[in-house]
Parts: structure tokens; sequence; C-alpha cells
């Protein structure tokens, strides 16, 4: 299970915010931690085909790098299943390697001892 967390509410609405989430959470599985990022309210659009494509914030690597080398070095991405939904997504909107979950997934992996950081 996760060692660590990082919780994303924001993507285009907050690209500043959303981008220092990924850096951290490259950064804590390159460091060789266990790392989930979770995605929700606002933050699902992330994991939505496409859609990180134009994120570039000044003095980072694009958001769609940084998500890509996160889920290519072994980083697992859960996405709040009733956020993805209430945004009228499906399945078929995910990219590759993001999961949809629960929240009791969350719950699970906190309450086994995993650390948590919010964005």
């Amino acid at each position: 299970m996760a060692k660590i967390v990082v919780s994303i509410t924001c993507a285009k609405d907050n690209p500043d915010k959303a981008t220092v989430a990924m850096v951290i959470a490259n950064a804590a599985l390159v460091s060789g931690q266990d790392v989930v990022v979770f995605l929700s309210t606002e933050g699902v659009c992330l994991a939505v085909k496409a859609y990180a494509d134009d994120i570039k914030e000044a003095g980072f690597a694009p958001m769609q790098d940084l998500m890509s080398s996160f889920l290519d070095n072994g980083g697992t991405m859960w996405v709040c299943t009733p956020c993805f939904k209430k945004r009228n997504y499906t399945e078929n909107d995910l990219i590759e390697g993001a999961k949809l979950v629960g929240g009791a997934t969350l719950v699970e992996a906190l309450a086994q001892g995993a650390a948590s950081i919010s964005y």
C-alpha cells in the first residue's frame, strides 16, 4: 500500500498548484517511496485524455511530461469515481494508467499509515 498520498484537487483552475503537486509526487517516487496521486474534485480532469497537454507552468516541466514520468516510473494514480462521473466523463476518457476508485480506497491507504499531502 502507499506510503505517501498526494491529493490534487485542481487542474486548469490552478495549474501552478497542480503542477507543484505532480513535481512533489515525482520527487517522492524517485526517492524510493510508494506514491499514489489521488485526483478529486476539479483535479480529476488531469486524468482525461489530452486534457493536460497544454498545462505548462514557467520553471517546471509540462504537466503531461510530469504525469507520464510518474506513471512510467511506477506511480499509482487514483481518480475519484463520483467526481469523475459528476463531470460527465466515462472510463473511456481516462488516460492509460489511471484508475477510478471510491473514497474507501483512499481511506484504507490512510488508515494503513500513508502520509498525505494535499494541493
